[in-house]
Order: C-alpha cells, then sequence, then structure tokens
C-alpha cells in the first residue's frame, strides 16, 4: 500500500527512533509546485499533453481530481508519465468539496475563461501559514475584461475573451503570476506583467507553455511579457526537481551527520541554499546531475537568514532549517518577510527541547510588509540544544518535515501524526527514510485531535 493511503482502521503516524546518520542515495521527485500548475495549464487546449515523472503525491491527486470533473482525461503509467487532455469542457464549475483544500481552483479561472467563457471555483485553502488573499488574482483578471462576482461559497467568471494588459502586481506573488500568464497566453494582444516573481518553478512552467506554443518573454526588473496566440498544442514536458525536497533531504544529511546522494538535484536551482548550507557547516559535492549533502564541520555554525521572494533565500526551506540550526553552537537569527504567521510550529521544537524565541520585530535590513504589525514573524535560535523525542501534531506540509528532522535527530522515540500533510508534497516518506538507514514505521494514528479532523 502507499505510503499517503489512510488505513480503514484510521490515520497514518510515522513513529521514529532517532538518532541514526542518514547515509544512501535518493533520486529528487519533480516538483509539486511546478507540476500542479502545469496540469492545469494542460486546460488551455484541447489536445495531449504529457508530463513526465510525476510525483505519487496527494497534492497531484488533488490537481486531477478538479480536471477531470472538468472533462480531463487521465492515464498513468509506471514511470510516473500521466498523460492529460481535456478534448471538451464537460463542466465549468469547480465542485465545492475542493473548497480549502489548496490554491489550484483560483489558477483554474482563467483556462475555463479562454475554454468556454465562464468559471466557478470554490474558496481557495492551503497551510495556514499567514493571510494569502486572492485579491491580486481578481484584480488582474477583471484587468483583462473577466466579470467576476464572489460570495461565500466562491467565485464565479465570465468573459466574452480576455485582453492583453498592463499588469502591476503590488508584491511578486508566485499563484498571482501565474495567473496573469496563463490568462494572456491566449489573451487578445500583449500582456505585460510588471513585479513579477520569477521563481525558477514558475521559469518551468513558461518553458511548458511555450512547448505548447505561447509567446512568452522574461525580462529584467521582474517584467513578463506575454504575447496572446490564437491557439496552444499538447507537449511533452519533464518538470524540473523539487528543489524544496532536495533541501530537506541535504539538511538531514546534515543535521544527522550522514552522507545523501540526491540525483536530479539542479545546482542552479539551489544556488542560495547552497551558500547557506556551507556557512553553517554543511558540505556537498556535484558530481553530474546529482549532488551529494554531508556535514562539512564536527561542530555546526549559527546564522543570520532573511527569506525572501528568488533568488532570496526561500520562504520553504525555512523551516527544516530552524530545527537544524538547534544543533548549531551559538544564537542564530531568522526573519520571515515572506508569509507573517509561519513560526507557529516552533513550540513544539521547544518541547523537545530547542531554546526557539519569536519577536515581532524585524531581524534584519530587508524592507518587510509586517514592519509594525505585530506579527511574530522573527525567530531567535539558541544552540546547541539535545532534543528529546515525543509524540508531535503536525500543523502543515512544509513544519511536517521540520518535525521530521526533529525526529531523526532527537534521542528516544517520537511519533509524528498528521502523516496526511507531509504526504501532500513528500512522496513515499517512510520508504525513502528507511532506504537511507531511518528507523521508521507506519502506525494507526490513534487519539490524534487530526485523525479525527
Amino acid at each position: 500500500m502507499r505510503a499517503r493511503l489512510v488505513l480503514e482502521t484510521g490515520a497514518r503516524a510515522y513513529r521514529i527512533r532517532g538518532g541514526r546518520p542518514l547515509t544512501g542515495a535518493i533520486r529528487a521527485q519533480t516538483a509539486k509546485n511546478a507540476v500542479s500548475k502545469q496540469l492545469v495549464a494542460s486546460l488551455l487546449t484541447a489536445e495531449p499533453c504529457r508530463l513526465l515523472d510525476v510525483p505519487d503525491i496527494s497534492e497531484i491527486d488533488l490537481a486531477l481530481g478538479m480536471l477531470t470533473e472538468i472533462g480531463a482525461t487521465v492515464s498513468r503509467d509506471n514511470s510516473g508519465a500521466v498523460d492529460i487532455q481535456t478534448a471538451d469542457i464537460a463542466s465549468t464549475a469547480v465542485g465545492q468539496r475542493y473548497s480549502g483544500v489548496n490554491r489550484l481552483p483560483v489558477l483554474l479561472i482563467a483556462p475555463l475563461l479562454h475554454r468556454a467563457g465562464m468559471a466557478r471555483v470554490p474558496v481557495v485553502g492551503g497551510d495556514h501559514i499567514g493571510e494569502r488573499p486572492i485579491d491580486f488574482h481578481i484584480a488582474l483578471l477583471e484587468q483583462m475584461g473577466a466579470r467576476i462576482d464572489a460570495d461565500r461559497d466562491g467565485y464565479t467568471a465570465k468573459a466574452d475573451r480576455l485582453k492583453g494588459a498592463v499588469v502591476r502586481l503590488p508584491y511578486p506573488s508566485v499563484g498571482a503570476t501565474e495567473n496573469a500568464i496563463q490568462a494572456a497566453c491566449l489573451a487578445d494582444g500583449t500582456t505585460v506583467i510588471h513585479n513579477a516573481a520569477i521563481e525558477p518553478e514558475i521559469v518551468d512552467t513558461v518553458l511548458f507553455l511555450q512547448k505548447m506554443g505561447a509567446l512568452i518573454q522574461i525580462e529584467t526588473d521582474r517584467k513578463i511579457v506575454v504575447e496572446g496566440v490564437g491557439r496552444l498544442s499538447g507537449a511533452t514536458h519533464r518538470p524540473m526537481a523539487d528543489r524544496i525536497e532536495v533541501a530537506s533531504f541535504a539538511m538531514a544529511a546534515v543535521a544527522t551527520g550522514g552522507r545523501i546522494r540526491i540525483s536530479g538535484a539542479d545546482q542552479r536551482a539551489m544556488v542560495t541554499f547552497l551558500n547557506v548550507l556551507r556557512k553553517v557547516g554543511g558540505g556537498f559535492e556535484i558530481v553530474d546531475d546529482a549532488i551529494t549533502f554531508f556535514r562539512a564541520r564536527d561542530t555546526l555554525r549559527p546564522i543570520h537568514i532573511e527569506t525572501d521572494v528568488h533568488p532570496g533565500f526561500m520562504t520553504d526551506w525555512q523551516q527544516p532549517m530552524v530545527t537544524l540550526l538547534t544543533q548549531a553552537e551559538g544564537v542564530s537569527v531568522l526573519h520571515e518577510t515572506v508569509y507573517e504567521n509561519r513560526f507557529g510550529y516552533t513550540g513544539t521544537l521547544n518541547d523537545m527541547g530547542a531554546n526557539i524565541t519569536l519577536t515581532t520585530a524585524c531581524l534584519g535590513g530587508k524592507p518587510c510588509r509586517f514592519l509594525e504589525r505585530n506579527f511574530p514573524h522573527s525567530a531567535v535560535v539558541q544552540g546547541a540544544t539535545p532534543l528529546a523525542g515525543r509524540r508531535i501534531e503536525v500543523p502543515d506540509l512544509r513544519a511536517g518535515f521540520a518535525y521530521l528532522l526533529a525526529a531523526l535527530i532527537a534521542e528516544g522515540e517520537s511519533e509524528v501524526l498528521g502523516a496526511r500533510f507531509i504526504e501532500r508534497g513528500y512522496a513515499d516518506v517512510p520508504g525513502r527514510l528507511a532506504s537511507i538507514g531511518a528507523d521508521i514505521e507506519v502506525v494507526p494514528a490513534l487519539g490524534s485531535d487530526l485523525a479525527a479532523q
């Protein structure tokens, strides 16, 4: 049975006995944050598309479920390749059962407007890491000619044909940039997106759309120019490696004193992370398409980090990095500038023995949207502190891997509840960790508040 499936008797948990170095080799999965958006982009054509090496995670199942309701036919082979075609739009509405589960429904509006002239999507959701309103999305779609009405259950959009526009994003939002690009590909005229996000996953989706026939130019100063075309064709694409997963396992190698070779890892997408890891005391060797990670120093060093949009230090690298820094000698400081409520998981790390203090002050020099807004968005980590195993409730995907890492470091046994959150973004967690030396087993999550939910 695959790791993410729920046992008939209840939810799953991971039982981990820590203190063992992780050593071995794994292959990087392709990026959830690219693949899911490329599946949505396939809706822009009636022709078949093929994505290679798609990860076997629940977030992809959710995306395929939404697209199937709309009219897509989907097949998947043993290699992980997904063939998808939406020859006809069977429904312009995404079901309410997808309300609040992730951020994908809002990205379906533009493809449905292009294909059918109308769309109905439920309220979006995702991890509880701070406010992530979709005002930017609605504003840019309306600027391009969509008529959108909102109610308590979702959004209804209509358009005769979207038109090119000059879009100025107040913040380089990844989702809003992706929405603008998809809306612009088949729009009448040229769209210029200012202050666009330029994350590698966005560039990878641009490559897929270019294969489909889109005309997209990424220019300097966060400007993306899209010339609308009359139609898009089918295409085959291998998505980029998941730089979040690669970094997660890299930090596991350093934290446990092991050595992990990750094939398929792309140095170009990891430059900022690799620099930080080296400063902390981690090491890496790059040969061909693989990066091997290990601890280069007996004593890890503290550091000051500020998260930022690309090419800065990625906010999704922050949580396992905090766990790693509990093992560094001295005081580390992390300033979160992307999401205002992303340190909620640190209380559990403190319960395991960490010494982490949160503050509402901006502990860094980068411009910050949360200045004087009373959000605890900076963390001070005093290390090194031994961690002790315990029962842990996972609140969201990225905090989930931080807790896994803490359990792998800790003395004694931990039970990590809420595996479904982790399995949104990481494939076969127990199998892959066990293959590199972790003492991990899957057990029923008895008595878990999350299991009850």
